[in-house]
């Protein structure tokens, strides 16, 4: 279960690590991220990302590592994905 502020949280503290990438609600309420940048901001983010916003409950967190494709120019919300 996620709060409706997941995804801007995701994106400020995207923002304040200077990474790149995108933050997507699923159908299924999950939130799906991908993100770019230096590996010590990324393991911080996500280290974010596991506590997640205040009062928000984070139940689960997986993350995948994979080669930086650098398609993305910023950190951006993604507002409907028929995923």
């Amino acid at each position: 279960m996620q709060l409706v502020m997941y995804r801007d949280f995701a994106r400020r503290r995207a923002l304040v690590y200077s990474l790149t990438g995108t933050a997507r609600n699923l159908k299924n309420s999950n939130v799906y991220v991908v993100a770019e940048g230096e590996e010590e901001a990324l393991n911080s983010f996500l280290s974010d990302l596991k506590k997640g916003p205040f009062l928000a409950k984070v139940t689960n967190v997986e993350a995948k590592w994979l080669p930086a494709t650098g398609e993305f120019k910023d950190f951006s919300i993604i507002f409907y994905d028929r995923r």
